[in-house]
């Protein structure tokens, strides 16, 4: 068997081993809550050693938060992948729209008591509050290197643009906790969405076009 074979053979139980921790930890903190599951008994439900747990997942948010680097780096995303001719207001804007409409979990959709878990957990509240500062931060960084502005534009206007995706994601949460089904908050959210971008139009609609 070539090195190459072995070594993809290797990064895909990885993923796999990474995965079922992940699966197994989600499982346990909404049946248990967050902050009364330990790492232990996570461990010890995806057959691994704790310190296997802690080697993939250093920090214990990580468990619930498995993709925050792709939640933190999204919105930059979005700006670098614009269109020719498209605003970064006008790319953020299609973008929440179009993941709306496909119920994305990026965008705080939940289910099987995924979001209330996180509203129970304190220390998950948190969490997720640091890693939508982190999420504009990326956005800022994006955008002063795309415009070419080092000042304070790109971070008020990050700040600014990144709200309608702060403000939905709780809004979303609030909306799965009352029982309202996902059609309703994605049509809900894409409502609020519009008129949020609308109102930002006349002072960025022209910014960091491509």
């Amino acid at each position: 068997m070539s090195d190459v074979k072995i070594f993809g053979l290797r990064e895909l139980k990885k993923r796999e081993t990474r995965q079922e921790i992940s699966n197994q930890a989600t499982r346990l903190f909404i049946e248990r809550g967050f902050e009364d599951t330990t790492i232990a008994e996570i461990a010890e439900a995806a057959r691994v050693a704790k310190k296997t747990v802690t080697n993939y997942f250093p920090r214990k948010e990580d468990l619930a938060f498995d993709h925050h680097e792709d939640f933190v780096a999204a919105l930059a995303r979005i700006v670098a992948g614009r269109s020719p001719g498209e605003s970064a207001h006008a790319a953020l804007k299609r973008a929440y729209l179009e993941a709306a409409g496909r119920q994305d979990p990026m965008l705080g959709f939940t289910h099987d008591g995924f979001g209330q878990m996180i509203a129970q957990s304190p220390t998950l509240v948190a969490r997720l509050r640091e890693l939508l500062e982190q999420q504009e931060e990326a956005l800022a960084r994006t955008l002063a290197a795309e415009t070419g502005d080092q000042g304070t534009r790109p971070r008020m206007a990050a700040a600014h643009l990144a709200a309608p995706y702060r403000v939905l994601l709780h809004r979303i949460m609030e909306l799965t906790l009352e029982g309202v089904d996902d059609a309703r908050i994605a049509e809900t959210v894409s409502e609020s969405a519009r008129e949020a971008f609308d109102l930002m139009e006349p002072s960025l609609g022209g910014y960091a076009v491509r």
